[in-house]
């Protein structure tokens, strides 16, 4: 496992495969970790994978040090009570932390989900009654995954907030206590903080000593060690705007005080930080760039 304090990679597609598309292009990049979709991230398909392409990659991200994590489709909602999208995402969610395993990555980061009303549901203005059922249903899904990961050298589940559009389970940082307490705070269950959402979801990022703040209010929440990943991207619109819009770092409301304020912060030692930023894995953008000079 490579010693840098803070490995700094990009989302890398695929493409011909996890072999000659995605550790080639980590390489190509200069990256030392790296992000993938096991499959089409707007799909519900479970992509097996090749044994013999599984091992290769394994064996180069190791030689490389390159460190990896795995992002489950965008459908996946642990919350949903439609039943079909429910068991859609609790298989997709297990089959992605066996894929895992089988890549030697470190986690699968997944989306922690909204709650909403069936069609056709008279209570459908009961908001705390949503959200209770909402709760109730993730609990189920997700505890006996979390169960078959317990031991150390397996990967974990890594949660990440959404930005607060729609009926957000988990948005801001003050919604991790409910959503981890849900969980039992099983000792598996890592946080994946996007700098992007928090900061849509109201999290004081641009202003000095927020982020600090923050990933304060993180730890005290999620307890130390369950910060597992970073996925640094800037903000095409202002604070408290619960919308998803990544841009460049250094180019949005954010700024680049945040992703400084992160790489010195004593949590975050030994936590990769994934740009999803537009462009970070195309040639010659100086977004991993920038992170590498500011790690320094």
């Amino acid at each position: 496992m490579t010693g840098l304090r803070n490995p700094v990679g990009t989302h890398v597609k695929v493409g011909p495969g996890l072999v000659k598309g995605t550790l080639k292009g980590a390489r190509e990049l200069g990256l030392e970790a790296v992000q993938v979709f096991t499959g089409n991230p707007r799909g519900w398909a479970l992509s097996e994978g090749r044994p013999a392409e599984d091992a290769a990659f394994r064996e180069g991200c190791a030689e490389s040090e390159i460190r990896v994590v795995i992002h489950a489709p965008y459908l996946v909602n642990l919350g949903s009570p439609t039943a079909s999208t429910y068991e859609r995402s609790v298989a997709s969610v297990a089959h992605n932390v066996r894929r895992a395993v089988e890549i030697g990555a470190e986690g699968v980061v997944v989306h922690t989900g909204s709650y909403v009303a069936q069609p056709g549901d008279q209570s459908g203005d009961d908001v705390p009654g949503l959200r209770a059922a909402a709760l109730r249903r993730l609990r189920e899904g997700l505890l006996p995954i979390l169960d078959t990961i317990s031991d150390d050298s397996l990967p974990w589940l890594l949660l990440e907030p959404t930005a607060g559009q729609g009926r957000s389970l988990c948005a801001g940082v003050a919604d991790l206590a409910p959503y981890l307490d849900t969980l039992d705070h099983h000792p598996k269950a890592g946080i994946c903080l996007d700098t992007c959402h928090a900061f849509a979801a109201g999290e004081p990022l641009d202003e000095p000593g927020g982020t600090t703040l923050t990933v304060d209010r993180i730890i005290e929440i999620a307890g130390p060690g369950k910060l597992r990943l970073v996925h640094a991207n800037d903000s095409q619109d202002p604070r408290g705007s619960m919308r998803d819009r990544h841009e460049k770092l250094g180019a949005g409301h954010i700024g680049t005080g945040a992703i400084a304020e992160l790489l010195a912060h004593p949590a975050t030692a030994g936590v990769p930080f994934i740009l999803e930023t537009p462009g970070s894995r195309d040639p010659g953008s100086d977004q991993i760039a920038l992170v590498k000079g500011m790690r320094r």
